[in-house]
């Protein structure tokens, strides 16, 4: 196929560039490690180019996108398809996908932040007062000395290793 050979010049080299398959190609909108990075992943079907191919965010790259913004951008890659049915349209895309990702992902919020948070609130539980609460002190702490303890000690009021130990690093 023409394409195949077309596409594996034009991208050689490319990072973003990933082929599955002689009929299948993955490409990556954005650099590594930008927040708004997303990955498109275009199949031919027999009858490509005369029919779509099918587009697909499938992959675990894009798990921070909502399904919302997968939908939006799908959409409008679709509207792509449909003006250049009947012509080698990967690269068109995959083009298309890259000119426009900004207004693509302008509402994307990476969807695990907020998961994160929650979790982090429901999974504390109230610490239990500390059970120290011994006479036979040898020395009287003053109340920041005994704060410091406080918050060195793990919730059974036991003190961990080395709690006392010179702290080097600070």
């Amino acid at each position: 196929m023409m394409e195949l050979e077309a596409l594996r010049s034009i991208y050689e080299g490319d990072e973003s560039f990933r082929e599955l398959s002689p009929v299948s190609f993955q490409y990556r909108i954005g650099e590594n490690g930008d927040p708004k990075a997303f990955l498109i992943e275009v199949s031919w079907t027999e009858t490509y180019p005369q029919t779509a191919p099918i587009i697909s965010m499938n992959a675990f790259f894009n798990n921070t996108i909502s399904s919302a913004v997968k939908q939006s951008i799908l959409a409008k890659l679709q509207e792509e398809v449909e003006v250049n049915l009947g012509t080698a349209m990967t690269y068109t895309l995959f083009e298309y996908a890259k000119d426009n990702k900004e207004q693509f992902m302008e509402n994307h919020h990476p969807v695990n932040s907020m998961t994160s948070i929650s979790n982090i609130t429901s999974v504390e539980t109230p610490n239990p007062a500390p059970s120290s609460k011994k006479k036979d002190k040898k020395e009287q702490l003053s109340k920041t000395q005994k704060r410091k303890l406080a918050d060195k000690t793990d919730h059974k009021g036991e003190l961990p290793r080395g709690w006392n130990w010179v702290d080097v690093v600070k």
